[in-house]
């Protein structure tokens, strides 16, 4: 089914899953708009190759950042939080919240990045190419990834091994499906 060209925030939240990034308007329109919603921490730290933008349409959260002279951001409803590119990021929501993330509709590199708790050290990236390969698919290998071996998830600076990262509530592989069917079908023309 193609995308909307417009869609109604919150009856569509209703269907999002957690950090689902799920693209909210055609192909074609730059910057895009992805919704997600979320009642628990981001999974990892996002890191874009573009500059991005997050909108809180609902609820309060936290965004982080690493590698920033900014710590982090507390944002509620209406907030426009500014992500410049490359800089590694997660949201924290303090209560339910529904998001736009803006960024470029050829987004390039992206990334997902863990951090040690305990030394703030990098403990592991997975990074890939937008044109190749959807978010939402390399959310979840990356995840799925980390979340089976220990070695990737012990870091490297003070050894502490991490506990596999909480992936419920996503719907990744269903966006993955819808997605690559879109495209599938734009094929029979």
């Amino acid at each position: 089914m193609p995308r909307r060209r417009f869609h109604q925030t919150y009856q569509l939240a209703q269907q999002i899953g957690c950090f689902d990034e799920y693209p909210a308007i055609s192909e074609g329109v730059d910057p895009q708009a992805n919704i997600s919603r979320s009642d628990r921490i981001q999974p990892f730290h996002l890191i874009c190759e573009k500059d991005t933008m997050i909108v809180l349409m609902s609820g309060a959260a936290k965004v982080e950042f690493r590698d920033s002279s900014v710590n982090y951001i507390n944002g509620t409803p209406g907030e426009m939080i500014y992500v410049p590119a490359r800089t590694p990021h997660r949201v924290v929501p303090s209560e339910e919240t529904i998001q736009y993330r803006y960024k470029a509709e050829h987004a390039g590199l992206e990334a997902v990045a863990w951090y040690c708790e305990k030394c703030s050290s990098e403990v592991a990236r997975v990074t890939w190419d937008t044109a190749e390969e959807l978010p939402q698919q390399a959310y979840l290998r990356s995840t799925e990834a980390f979340n089976s071996d220990a070695e990737m998830r012990t870091c490297s600076n003070c050894g502490e091994i991490h506990p596999p990262v909480d992936t419920t509530g996503n719907r990744w592989q269903e966006i993955v499906d819808e997605l690559t069917s879109e495209t599938d079908d734009d094929d029979d023309w």
